[in-house]
């Protein structure tokens, strides 16, 4: 079988995550919070960084479990910073933790993350039916309102790119292109 690969997706890191998970609908709130925090990390960095790290990553904050890094104290965050496995930004590191108790927050509001996060397209997935990369956004009005919104309730690393990856990741867009053999 001949496979078309959306043309980021070139090394074997980013195939295995284009092929079995990016774009495809994720409802389970771990993975959820999982890749929103990745998607943090990466700002500023290759996506393929964070994938190479990503086994790390679960290791280092306890397989992104938001009830335990929401009570992370000064020491494990300390700890965290002299992980060489995971990038170590302070503000990001300090980030997780914020973004950790306001989406535990969320989910006792909504019942869980993913109703409050499909909730802005009605549970759908938006398909832009991209022909080309350089028709993909860095950001839409859909990803700015995200944004927003998650800033108000105390989420941080959120702007509307990282929200429109986020969104991509997740499922919510649709970004493979349509001669994609995964679109």
């Amino acid at each position: 079988m001949n496979i078309t690969r959306c043309p980021w997706a070139k090394d074997p890191y980013s195939q295995q995550y284009h092929d079995q998970e990016w774009g495809k609908p994720c409802h389970n709130d771990q993975k959820l919070f999982e890749l929103l925090i990745l998607e943090g990390f990466q700002a500023g960095l290759s996506w393929v960084t964070i994938l190479k790290k990503r086994a790390a990553f679960q290791t280092a904050f306890d397989h992104f479990d938001p009830k335990l890094i929401s009570r992370y104290d000064p020491q494990k965050i300390d700890a965290l910073m002299q992980d060489p496995g995971i990038v170590r930004n302070r503000l990001k590191i300090d980030a997780t933790k914020a973004n950790a108790i306001a989406f535990l927050q969320v989910q006792q509001e909504w019942g869980s993350f993913d109703r409050y996060i499909w909730s802005f397209t009605n549970g759908k997935t938006v398909d832009p039916q991209w022909e080309s990369s350089s028709e993909i956004p860095t950001e839409t009005a859909l990803s700015q309102k995200i944004s927003q919104d998650l800033k108000k309730k105390g989420f941080r690393f959120v702007g509307p790119t990282i929200i429109y990856s986020y969104l991509g990741a997740i499922g919510i867009v649709n970004d493979h292109l349509m001669s994609c053999s995964f679109h």
